[in-house]
């Protein structure tokens, strides 16, 4: 009989390289490991900005990327974007543009939404074509990998795996039952 990779405890804690949007120390954490093109991670993308919003300075939202290139051949790049983009100290401008843009994610779009996002656009250009935050994103694939990741999106609140349930309701009742 095969093992399963799968873990319920997220295994590598959060560190200096997170994309984190929330207080430091704020009662919950809920770790996000996502593609940009994944339809579910589109879907799941407004259910955190409304926990983001309902539970304010006690929440902290965690994003890793967990691109899928087999799936979503367009997902690699956009997480390399959104890369660049923290180099220039806006991912989470870019995260929610990505999401809120999802059907166009090629990398004239991307360099499209740099523009939008008054990024350097040549910087961003140059960062997509040199490849330059490739490895970056895959550390967090290998985190992911880790700790049993195996779709998008997958998330760990206070370090469990959330098993079900990422409806706004669900989730919700999980984090009240934390503050």
């Amino acid at each position: 009989m095969a093992q399963s990779n799968v873990t319920n405890e997220l295994t590598q804690p959060l560190n200096a390289q997170d994309h984190v949007r929330g207080g430091a120390d704020a009662p919950v954490t809920l770790v996000e490991y996502g593609d940009f093109e994944c339809p579910f991670c589109g879907e799941t993308y407004q259910v955190v900005r409304a926990l983001e919003r309902r539970f304010g300075d006690r929440f902290r939202h965690v994003f890793r990327h967990y691109p899928l290139p087999d799936v979503h051949p367009y997902a690699q790049r956009a997480a390399e974007a959104s890369e660049s983009a923290a180099a220039q100290g806006r991912f989470w401008e870019m995260h929610d543009y990505l999401f809120e843009h999802q059907p166009s994610l090629s990398v004239p779009d991307l360099l499209r939404y740099a523009a939008d996002l008054d990024l350097d656009i040549e910087r961003v250009s140059e960062e997509l074509a040199e490849r330059t935050h490739r490895e970056r994103v895959l550390a967090d694939l290998a985190t992911g990998e880790q700790s049993g990741v195996e779709g998008t999106p997958t998330f760990f609140l206070n370090g469990r795996r959330v098993e079900q349930g990422w409806n706004r309701k669900s989730l919700t009742v999980m984090i009240e039952a934390m503050v």
